[in-house]
């Protein structure tokens, strides 16, 4: 079959192999807002996209939710939900700023055993890895996860990441824990942000003098500095 693809398919077909699961409204949101009818125009392009056979979808959830064609994600999996959440983050952030190198499910040590964030990017020149925290678990469990991200800190390999600065000190991101529950985990050298939203991180860092003094980077000598000014 001869078929041609816009701009738009393209960009969407790469969004869903990106996000791994990606409900209709969603895609409404970033891709047809602009449109006079924007629901009948994305309804209308993803079956399109699906009888062509270059994406997969689950009617299991309403709205639909589409995957890429090569998942290995079983259709009513709980995974699904967790790609959704990441996509939900994504989506919060972009209500302030596009966010920038997006990496859904991280793996910057590419070792089992290592960290493993569920999304890395840059926001608003910033770079975060960001835990989503969908089920509440103990305080040792979660300590444990920190202490990874420390040993990692320790290893200096963050300083090679592919998104580091050109011609600057490599920069260690925040690590962002999106939970409802507030943990009493710590870390000497690295920013540890617990908000139960993007919405209420940018609350946090909004505006006053007081609040970007209380915001000023943790300097390390040997990470360049640790940047967050989310203004």
């Amino acid at each position: 079959m001869s078929f041609r693809l816009s701009q738009r398919d393209k960009d969407i077909i790469g969004f869903i192999n990106q996000f791994r699961a990606v409900d209709r409204d969603s895609l409404v949101e970033l891709f047809f807002k602009q449109l006079k009818s924007p629901i009948n125009a994305c309804n209308s392009v993803m079956i399109r996209l699906y009888r062509l056979g270059l994406i997969e979808r689950t009617q299991q959830y309403s709205p639909t939710v589409y995957l890429p064609v090569a998942a290995k994600i079983k259709k009513n999996s709980q995974k699904i939900l967790h790609f959704l959440s990441i996509l939900d983050i994504y989506k919060q952030m972009c209500t302030y700023s596009a966010p920038k190198q997006v990496i859904v499910e991280d793996k910057p040590t590419g070792r089992k055993g290592g960290i493993e964030p569920d999304l890395f990017c840059i926001f608003k020149g910033s770079p975060f890895w960001i835990e989503i925290q969908r089920n509440q678990y103990s305080e040792q469990k979660m300590q444990a996860k920190v202490n990874r991200y420390e040993e990692f800190f320790s290893s200096d390999e963050w300083n090679d990441l592919h998104w580091q600065p050109e011609g600057r000190s490599p920069i260690f991101p925040s690590v962002i824990l999106i939970t409802p529950v507030r943990y009493a985990v710590s870390s000497e050298h690295i920013r540890i942000i617990q908000v139960a939203s993007i919405h209420e991180l940018m609350e946090k860092y909004k505006s006053s003098t007081k609040q970007q003094r209380e915001a000023k980077p943790i300097t390390q000598s040997s990470s360049g500095g640790i940047r967050i000014n989310l203004t």
